[in-house]
């Protein structure tokens, strides 16, 4: 018995590979959606839009999935993906030269507290539900200072959030655009003006 503990626990200790849109994604128990990329992200991918050119930010890369489809979809910019977690970091790390995408770089970063004093044409945030009301807003003011006129914030968030974040683009960006509503994500965008 003891042995067979030991051998699931050695093969759950492994990491896993997802492909997505031609990608390869190494990832981890620990870090979010480790099985398989989460309907969240999917919807804001399809959903986002990008210029060859764009200087991007993905807040909260976990193992990279926004942020390395930006930047392979951004050739001629440069994507910044950051997250609080370091093993999210290495990971994303670790994906980046998987990809070979030469256009991205990732820095360990809580919330926009460690990036450099920069502005990105796009913004993206698979926003976490439970981090609080304080937080959220922190995350509207601070992508907006960190936007070019003209740049976007994208998020994806429970639909459960859609009317909160609709009221906090509105006070601190003055526009919100509802861009795609499902059952349980909506993905949504504000425009620095």
């Amino acid at each position: 018995m003891l042995n067979n503990l030991k051998e699931y626990n050695r093969k759950i200790r492994q990491d896993l590979l997802i492909e997505y849109q031609g990608l390869n994604f190494y990832t981890t128990w620990g870090l979010f959606s480790p099985r398989t990329i989460d309907d969240g992200s999917r919807l804001l991918l399809d959903h986002l839009e990008l210029e060859p050119t764009d200087d991007c930010l993905d807040l909260g890369c976990g193992y990279g999935v926004l942020g390395l489809c930006m930047a392979r979809s951004a050739p001629q910019g440069h994507t910044l993906m950051v997250d609080k977690d370091f093993v999210a970091v290495d990971y994303a790390e670790r994906n980046c030269r998987h990809n070979k995408i030469e256009n991205a770089s990732c820095l360990l970063s809580n919330g926009f507290k460690q990036i450099p004093a920069q502005q990105f044409d796009v913004i993206v945030s698979n926003i976490p539900a439970k981090v609080g009301k304080e937080m959220l807003y922190i995350y509207l003011f601070d992508a907006l200072d960190y936007l070019k006129p003209g740049g976007a914030f994208y998020i994806v968030t429970i639909t459960g959030l859609r009317l909160f974040f609709k009221r906090g683009f509105s006070e601190v960006f003055g526009n919100y655009e509802k861009i795609k509503q499902g059952k349980t994500y909506t993905v949504a965008r504000g425009i620095k003006q």
